[in-house]
């Protein structure tokens, strides 16, 4: 099951962000935002709301527990580009890129279903059985 989350037109370039995210690749993303907890670098925090999102809509779309949860892409590409000008001798003007990136979040899990565990049996005919339930991971 694929859950996806995206993070549009942030105002740092995909270079300095793929930087972060080469960091927390192989975590689960649990561990992912608490890491990026204490990670110095600008990119941090972006990164860490849309993990954020991509484990709520996991959570509230699908019922999954966040346990389960896996990084299966964190792909950083090339969003909208600021263009502003810097005046120069001789009334010239040199212009300045201000780059912006496109964060996609895709996480994997699986499902868990309640099984009931027998434990007792009844011995006459009017007693009932006595079960708890336990979670499985369904396959």
């Amino acid at each position: 099951m694929e859950i996806k989350a995206l993070a549009n037109n942030i105002r740092i370039s995909p270079q300095k962000v793929r930087l972060v995210v080469a960091q927390i690749k192989k975590m689960k993303p649990q561990e992912a935002i608490d890491i990026l907890e204490f990670v110095p670098q600008k990119a941090a925090k972006p990164l860490k709301k849309a993990i954020g999102a991509a484990i709520a809509n996991a959570k509230n779309n699908f019922n999954l527990d966040d346990t389960t949860l896996i990084f299966r892409e964190i792909n950083v590409g090339k969003g909208m580009v600021f263009k502003r000008y810097r005046p120069i001798s001789r009334g010239r003007a040199h212009s300045i890129l201000r780059q912006t990136s496109n964060i996609r979040i895709v996480l994997s899990g699986e499902k868990t279903k309640k099984v009931a565990k027998i434990l007792e049996e009844p011995k006459g005919q009017n007693e009932t059985k006595v079960t708890e339930t336990e979670k499985k991971d369904e396959k």
